[in-house]
């Protein structure tokens, strides 16, 4: 059996041009960064400003085995299948961070059949926008520092600078420092630390921001410390806010690629959705509706992070309506919330399935929630046996939803046409689009996070620590408290401990501190013991990873 790279470096890639002449965009509006990859220029939005938008499909999943539930696997396969079956569906995804690249998880573009390609290149440099996100955050850190230095005329009281130092790659050591050592010359010493890139306010920024205009107003807007009156210091105070925009202008350009089938794809940006706000950028998504019938995207682990900020946050601000959800799950997945050991999914366990079963019905009605149609879309195994499939195709009719036992990791696009069809039909079905968020921003910063909790995590209700309530109070006094919430929380679970699998009942939401991304537009809640800096394994993927001496890549996923 050929691996996901593999598969990927065997794939006839057509040359990127061919692929933007397919979704109507001319040679002179791309960017190309060699053959297969390329930036889209501002000139083409300003084009298809007039053209209507096509529909929009969110992927997202149940929660997920450590491994994931597939769900970039289903929206690339899902794009190939929509390409069968005769439909414009344009692809948009987030980017991999290199954390994961080489931590636990691997690559990050689709698997088997369903990839996104060039493979090595989109998990790795790209297009280089991790880097000028990183470079961005860092020079903002730099300014902070030396402002410091060369006599602080802001008063930052440096006990309580916000805004942390960024690198996308998996690194404990860094998640608290101490910097300025060595003397005056080096600067005055202070605790900090380091974010991982894709949880930096930076990414989210660039992720949310509408044009040039907007990215640098957001990057102005981002609140960096607080001075010794306790009156809050944003970065537009620092003069570096127009650098910081020249790093990013390119960046903040989608970067189109293709699916292994030659479907469109654009990939940009990429938040982590258990501790930032989980989606692609919205530049890439709204260009993606203009271009296709169809935009295809997805949010990051189960619709209890990534689905709830997306529809939250990210349609809040792109006005976004979207038709259809296509909710994502594995057997396996399912037997592992009912109880069974990893080591135990492969198999076969009815009575297990009956009772994780509970955790999809849970994500299902969630996303009923905020009006939006939903299919079930189970990634299936070798190992799923046909009582374990037909027990899932009877508990959908039960709920009243359609699923489709999608087979795109073995077959690409051919393994999901089934999918394609039943996620038009229920398109087609709906008369009206009545999508809304579920809260009100306007509500107070606790009964926004109280609303996500009791009607997405089916919690009794939340605690607040003393620090939570001190920075909550803090943010609404700073008249901060109309923004978004966007909880930090494991994916392991639908509460705040990633032990409690299923649908947890009779649980409480801790809420330990709270963070404002003013540039980003919302507040960030910290539940648990979610990390901004991940830490590797004991055994990272990086140990797979080789480069031989003609510059061939192995062991990437």
């Amino acid at each position: 059996m050929l691996s996901d790279i593999e598969i990927a470096q065997g794939a006839e890639m057509k040359y990127i041009d061919k692929i933007a002449e397919s979704i109507g965009i001319d040679y002179d509006e791309l960017e190309p960064y060699g053959h297969y990859k390329a930036k889209v220029s501002e000139a083409l939005y300003s084009k298809l400003a007039d053209k209507q938008d096509g529909k929009l499909i969110l992927v997202t999943a149940i929660n997920p085995t450590p491994a994931g539930e597939g769900k970039t696997t289903v929206s690339a396969g899902l794009a190939e299948a929509m390409g069968r079956i005769g439909k414009n569906a344009v692809l948009a995804l987030r980017e991999p961070s290199l954390g994961p690249v080489f931590g636990i998880k691997g690559g990050a573009a689709g698997g088997g059949y369903a990839q996104v390609v060039p493979m090595e290149d989109i998990n790795l440099h790209f297009t280089g926008d991790m880097h000028a996100i990183t470079s961005a955050n860092n020079l903002l850190c730099a300014v902070i520092d030396n402002h410091i230095q060369q006599g602080n005329e802001l008063r930052i009281d440096q006990r309580r600078i916000m805004f942390k130092r960024c690198m996308d790659m998996n690194d404990r050591a860094l998640r608290n420092i101490v910097i300025g050592l060595g003397g005056k010359l080096n600067g005055v010493p202070r605790e900090d630390g380091f974010n991982i890139t894709v949880a930096s306010e930076i990414m989210a920024i660039l992720c949310l921001a509408s044009d040039i205009a907007d990215l640098k107003k957001r990057l102005g807007d981002i609140l960096v410390a607080y001075n010794l009156d306790g009156e809050p210091v944003f970065a537009e105070q620092l003069g570096v806010c127009g650098a910081m925009t020249a790093l990013l202008k390119d960046a903040l350009k989608p970067n189109l690629v293709q699916t292994l089938e030659n479907n469109p794809a654009f990939i940009h940006g990429g938040p982590f959705a258990n501790i930032a706000h989980g989606c692609n950028s919205l530049r890439a998504t709204k260009l993606a509706l203009k271009l296709g019938d169809y935009c295809i995207t997805e949010a990051g682990f189960g619709s209890d992070l990534g689905a709830e900020k997306f529809f939250d946050i990210k349609c809040r601000y792109g006005n976004l309506k979207p038709s259809c959800v296509v909710m994502v799950a594995t057997i396996r997945a399912l037997k592992y919330n009912g109880g069974v050991t990893i080591a135990e999914l492969s198999a076969e366990n009815v009575p297990a399935l009956e009772k994780g079963i509970v955790n999809l019905k849970t994500h299902i009605e969630n996303m009923q929630k905020y009006n939006v149609p939903v299919v079930v879309a189970i990634n299936r195994f070798g190992t799923d046996t046909d009582k374990e499939v037909k027990f899932i195709e009877d508990f959908c009719a039960e709920m009243g939803v359609e699923v489709s036992m999608c087979e795109v990791f073995a077959k690409g696009g051919a393994g999901g046409t089934d999918l394609a069809e039943k996620v038009c039909t229920v398109i087609d079905s709906e008369t009206e689009n009545n999508f809304a968020p579920i809260y009100d921003e306007k509500l107070s910063v606790k009964e926004k996070t109280e609303i996500v909790a009791r009607e997405i995590y089916r919690a009794d209700g939340v605690i607040y620590t003393a620090q939570a309530e001190k920075a909550i109070r803090e943010i609404e006094g700073i008249g901060f408290g109309q923004l978004p919430v966007c909880i930090a929380k494991t994916q392991y679970s639908l509460s705040d401990n990633p032990a409690l699998l299923g649908k947890p009942e009779n649980f409480k939401i801790t809420v330990r501190d709270a963070k404002l991304s003013s540039g980003a537009g919302f507040i960030v809640i910290y539940t648990g013991d979610i990390l901004t800096m991940p830490g590797l394994p004991k055994k990272p993927s990086a140990f797979n990873i080789d480069c031989d001496e003609n510059g061939n890549i192995t062991g990437l996923f």
